[in-house]
């Protein structure tokens, strides 16, 4: 017997009868944990906001705590306030619900993998490795866990290894919330917890604090905290903030903030800091960024307000302004509807100045705009319907002052396209209409066409059965078809826009067409396909142009021409009937046994064609006069007609032509079949083509057209072509005379002619395909909200900026493209030969110089003006949670120079470091 119970009988009594008890109550315990892998169970207490402890307990606990069971099975346990064992349900086995009015109001489910202890006079719960509690929305995990019934308290710990390593922290859930800790403490009624040592994510952000307290609400209040976007344990930077708080789904708000950079203060300082957690669209202030322009001096750039305006509609408004008084303003709305549609349009207006305006003969200024609208439709919404728009439109000089990107920069046209389409499900009609844009930056040349429409009706075979019983007819082959044109088109200067003169330059038409054709095939090996065609062609405008000796073109001389124009309706027509025989010739060519090289294949495919045409359009020409001594010229009265203008005079003329390909088959170790062979292309295609008029007066020879395209070892693409023009020509006039009819063993003089090459040669990436379906799921998924925006603006981002988007996971990676074009001219006026050449390579590429830094250029070569082209050179450093890149522009009109550092999570993009200068020659 224990001293203290030598004189105390009815003590030592007490005991025993509680130690009985105890075995009384443990055996059906264990009997019901044995039975029951998974248990839950309902407690009865009284729990204060005053009983959460203020910090870890340390102390020795008055009962010394059972070690846990050696064995690795799964030890539930559940009794409820009277000691009985219960059901899943908390139903007392023997007399029913015995549940008091202050227990919680849903059960507790419970686990642990080694074992579960009960400690009955002190109402503990004792749960020993990988325990789990989960009680309605709320679950935690930990090596140990100790529940005490009195107050309720659940607490959770980490374990040490036989290293003395903490292992097993505290991982608390409950809803969107997340966080581990080292030690965490829960009130199952009330919901508050006090934990310490703990990190959460909220967000792109994570929250380091030393102690944390949790409200019912869901609200935390740290203590001694640190904010950072770098996912490790030790992070690279952070903003350290003595109080903070967070407020679930909206926001993390923090006191006085300093930023440390691996773990060194530095001198910036907040007075506080609001950190956006919400999820989807939020209204805010878009921060500007600190920019130096030689031109426009010290400014601030792309500062503007965020507006969102519900799930369908949002609105973004950026700003510039700079010291030399130049600003620009830009209005980007989008708009989307599930399963429907989404677009986007910008509208951006600048002014820059030049010069000082007190003097000015040196100041000037320049007003520009530019309007870009896309619109696509989702297929699924209507089927057989479409319609999209890929709009840009402003002036000339927009680009020259107000993008800085290499792409858009080098680029001096722009154009634009609005269509709609329809097809009739079940039918052979289809409708398209629209309307197409481009503009030359340079020359300041706008073209227009609008509206244009066009109905076509699909080949119809109408002597083809629906069902056909024995052997096909020739007459089951005709089909006919139906195509309608309606075209409208100006050409003017960006300077006549909306003027008169631009309207005089409008240009309408329609053109009608139906053909009738059938494929018979003859010989085994060929292929006839007769035709007819008739066309008819509309016109709203005659323009004509007249010899005016009285109207002055210069100081020195008199005489022109005047343009006059005659609206009303117009037409004219053509038709014409065609031939051709087509066949395919193949060669092949055996190496002996043992080469490498087993055979080489030839193809030819030669085509032979004539085509008759009347004489239907002679009202369509008049006698052109340039002076008054000159020969009259034939010249069309819808000569810029937006739907063509039909041929003059008689046409009987043969076409010929001859497309080859060459491939070759060699040994592979590589064929697992038994051939162990694998084809080589030598050449994909190669060929020419040429005609010749019967009927023709003079020059009833065309000229030939050349052509050769292969890729050898599947990573060079070679295309070439070029035109023979084998006519004679004197004094700058053509001849109508052969060149080999002069002596010369040649076919002609060559005109014109182009040959590139390309290559892309790249590192293998593991990452590739991963990658690449996650752009192509960006780019076809359906636009629901404005993270498929933001997503969207992100891929333009990285196109217009490699700098600041590279890929490290790619060592190295190169492209190059070559081009040479030579241009044989004769000169009208002297007749002397003009020859020009055109030589030209462009490069990208980087290079990875470690694992973390990477170089890279994009740039080309003028090999006849021997000068580079436009050239930009980067440098990207990988700093985990931050990025830094230097760009810079060294050469031409527009030069720059700029280092960014800034965070790669989004929520921190404000957070950036940006130094450039920018300089022009105008």
């Amino acid at each position: 017997m224990h001293p203290s119970y030598k004189n105390n009988y009815k003590k030592f009594l007490r005991q025993i009868y509680l130690v009985f008890a105890g075995i009384l109550i443990a055996v059906p315990v264990i009997f019901t944990s044995l039975a029951s892998p998974r248990s839950s169970f309902a407690v009865s207490y009284n729990i204060f906001a005053d009983t959460v402890p203020k910090g870890p307990d340390t102390t020795t606990p008055a009962l010394k705590t059972p070690e846990p069971a050696k064995n690795d099975t799964e030890a539930p346990a559940r009794i409820d306030t009277l000691g009985m064992t219960t059901d899943s349900t908390g139903v007392d086995s023997l007399h029913g619900p015995k549940l008091s009015k202050d227990s919680l109001d849903a059960p507790v489910a419970y686990k642990a993998k080694d074992s579960i202890i009960l400690v009955i006079p002190d109402k503990k719960f004792y749960m020993y490795g990988t325990a789990n509690t989960r009680y309605k929305t709320m679950e935690i995990t930990a090596e140990r866990m100790t529940y005490l019934q009195s107050t309720g308290i659940m607490e959770a710990t980490t374990a040490l290894d036989t290293a003395g390593k903490p292992f097993g922290r505290p991982h608390f859930k409950d809803g969107g919330q997340e966080f581990d800790s080292d030690t965490l403490r829960f009130a199952m009624e009330t919901k508050k917890a006090k934990i310490y040592n703990t990190k959460s994510q909220y967000g792109e952000g994570y929250v380091h604090s030393e102690q944390t307290k949790r409200l019912p609400d869901n609200s935390i209040f740290g203590f001694k905290n640190g904010y950072t976007t770098c996912n490790l344990d030790t992070p690279h930077f952070q903003f350290r903030a003595r109080k903070i708080k967070v407020i679930p789904d909206k926001l993390v708000i923090s006191g006085p903030a300093n930023l440390e950079i691996e773990g060194i203060p530095t001198p910036l300082f907040i007075p506080f800091a609001i950190f956006p957690i919400t999820q989807g669209q939020r209204s805010g202030i878009l921060v500007p960024g600190y920019v130096v322009n030689a031109q426009k001096g010290m400014g601030l750039e792309n500062g503007g307000y965020y507006l969102g305006l519900g799930e369908h509609f949002d609105l973004t408004m950026r700003g510039d302004i700079y010291s030399y008084g130049s600003w620009s303003l830009t209005a980007s709305p989008t708009y989307r509807k599930r399963y429907h549609y989404n677009g986007g349009m910008t509208l951006s207006f600048a002014n820059t100045r030049f010069g000082d305006p007190s003097v000015k003969s040196e100041f000037s200024r320049s007003r520009d705009f530019r309007v870009t609208w896309n619109h696509s439709m989702d297929s699924k919404a209507r089927p057989g319907v479409n319609f999209g728009a890929n709009v840009t439109f402003g002036t000339a000089s927009y680009n020259t002052y107000n993008v800085y990107d290499y792409a858009t920069r080098v680029n001096n046209t722009t154009s634009s396209s609005i269509s709609f389409s329809k097809t009739w499900q079940g039918k052979p009609f289809n409708f398209t209409s629209g309307l197409t844009h481009s503009q030359n930056l340079t020359t300041r040349d706008v073209q227009i066409s609008f509206p244009n429409a066009t109905f076509s009706m699909n080949t119809q075979y109408p002597f083809q059965p629906k069902e056909l019983v024995g052997k096909s007819k020739w007459y089951h082959k005709l089909g006919i078809g139906y195509t309608a044109t309606l075209a409208n088109s100006v050409s003017f200067k960006d300077s006549v826009f909306g003027k008169a003169k631009m309207w005089d330059a409008l240009q309408s038409g329609m053109k009608q067409n139906i053909p009738i054709s059938f494929t018979i095939p003859v010989f085994k090996n060929f292929t006839l396909s007769p035709g007819i065609s008739y066309a008819e062609y509309w016109y709203t405008k005659k323009t004509e142009r007249r010899w005016n000796p009285n109207k002055r073109v210069s100081v020195d001389s008199l005489g022109g021409l005047d343009t006059i124009y005659t609206q009303g309706f117009f037409a004219a027509r053509q038709a014409s009937a065609s031939i051709s025989l087509s066949t395919a010739v193949y060669g092949m060519y055996l190496f002996p046994k043992g080469s490498k090289i087993k055979a080489i294949r030839h193809v030819m495919r030669p085509t032979l064609s004539i085509s008759a045409q009347p004489d239907l359009a002679s009202n369509a020409y008049y006698n052109l006069f340039y002076n008054r001594d000159s020969a009259s010229q034939r010249a069309s009265f819808f000569t810029s007609s937006s739907v063509g203008v039909p041929s003059e005079g008689r046409a009987g003329s043969i076409s010929f032509g001859l497309d080859n390909n060459l491939e070759m088959k060699v040994f592979s170790k590589k064929d697992t079949s038994a051939n162990k062979e694998k084809k080589v292309k030598i050449l994909d295609g190669f060929g020419f083509n040429g005609s010749y008029n019967f009927l023709a007066d003079s020059f009833k020879l065309s000229t030939f057209s050349l052509y050769a395209r292969t890729n050898l070892f599947d990573k060079i693409n070679i295309t070439a072509s070029g035109n023979i023009d084998p006519y004679v020509y004197n004094r700058g006039k053509k001849i109508d005379k052969y060149v080999w009819n002069t002596g010369k063993f040649s076919p002609g003089r060559l005109s014109n002619a182009t040959i590139a090459l390309s290559t892309s040669l790249t590192s293998p990436d593991k990452k590739a395909k991963a990658k690449q379906d996650q752009l192509d799921n960006i780019e076809n998924a359906e636009s629901t909200d404005a993270a498929f925006q933001a997503q969207q603006r992100q891929l333009q981002a990285v196109k217009r900026n490699p700098g600041e988007y590279v890929d490290f996971d790619i060592p190295w990676k190169l492209d190059l493209s070559y081009s040479l074009t030579y241009s044989n001219t004769i000169s009208a006026d002297s007749g002397g030969v003009v020859k020009t050449f055109t030589q030209y390579l462009t490069f990208s590429g980087d290079f990875s110089l470690t694992p973390k830094w990477k170089l890279g250029i994009n740039s080309g070569y003028d090999f006849i003006n021997n000068q580079l082209g436009y050239t930009n050179m980067y440098i990207s450093r990988d700093l985990h949670c931050w990025q830094m890149s230097i760009n810079l522009i060294p050469i031409g009109t527009y030069r720059q120079f700029s280092i960014t550092i800034s965070p790669k999570a989004g929520i921190l993009r404000d957070l950036r470091i940006n130094r450039s200068r920018t300089f022009y020659d105008l």
